[in-house]
């Protein structure tokens, strides 16, 4: 059981509400769009290349994503793509914008009991704001939250921005997630505790390989209803 914990954090995507199968939805749906170029495992591939560079200039999120994909249709087309199929590359994207809101299971009644047992929640997720704004408002969630912080990356010195801004210290703070390489790594580098509650589909920027966890000490769940049994509720 965690003792002494101030705030408890949660990661949004895929640890609050449903995101990475809707990418990967859309991933598949723009390698069809362009196999009359490539195979759809090379179109894949490329976009990831893209994606990886263009991080640093667009930051996480779906709008980069949307740009990533409109940048790599043209690239690997030698600019030859149909206009047709960029306007089609693009409702793809909105679609992705829009998809309904869907909360993992257990959410809203993890979230009630612990805000009653006294404990500060926030989220800490990173993307693009107004996506994430968009999808917290659709969540209904917004109740159960102290402060929102979307963030451009989690990385150990923008944990420790976000422990400054709380007045808290390490200890004190709790970090809940489903991505090892965001949500536990970085918190536990800075001295501050981390849960890990795995998705079945993890973007493969997000994956970290075996030594990257070793000696690392965090606490592991399957489903977000046993953080419950982990504090004084």
């Amino acid at each position: 059981m965690f003792s002494n914990i101030k705030v408890i954090s949660f990661d949004a995507d895929d640890t609050l509400w449903v995101n990475e199968p809707f990418y990967r939805e859309t991933e598949a749906e723009f390698c069809k769009l362009l196999s009359d170029f490539h195979s759809e495992e090379f179109v894949n591939d490329e976009l990831f290349k893209t994606e990886m560079k263009n991080l640093e200039l667009y930051g996480y999120g779906a709008k980069g994503f949307i740009l990533s994909l409109i940048e790599t249709a043209l690239r690997i087309t030698d600019n030859k793509l149909p206009q047709e199929t960029i306007g089609k590359i693009i409702d793809l994207g909105k679609q992705l914008l829009n998809k309904p809101l869907e909360l993992i299971d257990g959410v809203e009644g993890v979230l009630k009991s612990l805000s009653k047992s006294g404990y500060k929640l926030i989220v800490a997720t990173k993307g693009d704001l107004l996506d994430q704004e968009r999808k917290l408002k659709k969540s209904k969630l917004n109740k159960y939250f102290h402060h929102i912080e979307v963030m451009t990356d989690k990385k150990s010195q923008n944990y420790i921005s976000l422990l400054s801004h709380l007045d808290i210290k390490p200890r004190e703070f709790v970090m809940v997630g489903n991505s090892l390489r965001s949500d536990i790594i970085p918190v536990l580098e800075i001295g501050a505790h981390a849960i890990h509650i795995p998705f079945h589909t993890t973007w493969i920027h997000e994956e970290v390989g075996e030594k990257e966890l070793e000696a690392k000490n965090f606490t592991n769940i399957e489903v977000i209803s046993e953080l419950l049994g982990l504090f004084k509720i």
